[in-house]
């Protein structure tokens, strides 16, 4: 069976301090946020999650944000070389994590950079944005440690959002689903499914056609409810305060093998 493990990481205190590039600044609730991100990790464990605390990084305010640090394919884990600066220090306590789990370990290295919330993986096919935090170089060693395992590296632009996966994620059938304003080119992708709300973009595949969603986007929970499948929806509005959401909260470990 596919192995069902997430590496989360509980909110740094400096919070409220962390990065903001497409959208203005507002108050973020640390002890809000805390207890959201609890509700967070519990709905995973309801759907049979079994989550995996990586040690927390109280000087990073960015590291709950966990999927950035690395990208796994497979058994293969790809430590990210964050685009932001302050973000670097995040992938050490993730890299020994990781190879905890049994992964094999590849790194990006300078000059290329890469955030994981840039990279959405389809199957065999990776689509990974090329934008503010993700250089050429960074795609070149996605696609060197990933496509001799059989998988399809697909660069697209990204502008407007601060990674890939905050404009598009999909569906258990493959289909991309997005928010038009925000996606710079929907024709990239075979099979798009426009959604009325921009946090709609954001689906966590829980197995069995449920889908873990942010609250914040009801219509869209309505458009997938009425496709078949089954929105599990959790508060996460605090960090939708410094761009995050339901998919950078945590890393799914599924194509595991001991």
């Amino acid at each position: 069976m596919p192995s069902k493990k997430a590496l989360i990481r509980r909110p740094s205190p400096r919070l409220a301090e962390g990065l903001v590039t497409h959208i203005d600044r507002s108050p973020v609730d640390a002890a809000l946020a805390l207890s959201q991100w609890e509700g967070y990790v519990q709905a995973l464990l309801a759907h049979g999650w079994e989550p995996f605390e990586v040690e927390p990084a109280a000087d990073c305010p960015d590291s709950v944000f966990i999927e950035d640090t690395v990208v796994v394919h497979r058994n293969v884990a790809l430590i990210a070389r964050p685009g932001a600066d302050s973000r670097k220090p995040e992938t050490v306590a993730v890299e020994e994590a990781v190879a905890r789990l049994g992964c094999s370990i590849n790194w990006v290295w300078e000059p290329g950079t890469l955030d994981g919330g840039d990279v959405l993986k389809i199957g065999d096919t990776i689509y990974v944005g090329r934008g503010g935090r993700t250089n050429a170089a960074g795609v070149q060693q996605l696609r060197a440690a990933f496509e001799p395992l059989g998988a399809r590296v697909i660069a697209v632009p990204v502008s407007q959002v601060l990674h890939l996966k905050s404009a598009v994620t999909a569906l258990p059938d493959g289909t991309v689903v997005g928010y038009p304003p925000l996606v710079d080119e929907p024709s990239v992708f075979p099979h798009f499914l426009p959604v009325p709300e921009a946090s709609g973009a954001h689906v966590v595949l829980l197995g069995d056609g449920r889908l873990l969603m942010a609250a914040s986007a009801p219509k869209s929970a309505e458009l997938f409810a009425g496709l078949g499948y089954e929105p599990c929806p959790v508060d996460i509005g605090e960090f939708e305060k410094l761009e995050g959401c339901v998919t950078c909260l945590s890393v799914r470990l599924r194509g595991l093998y001991a």
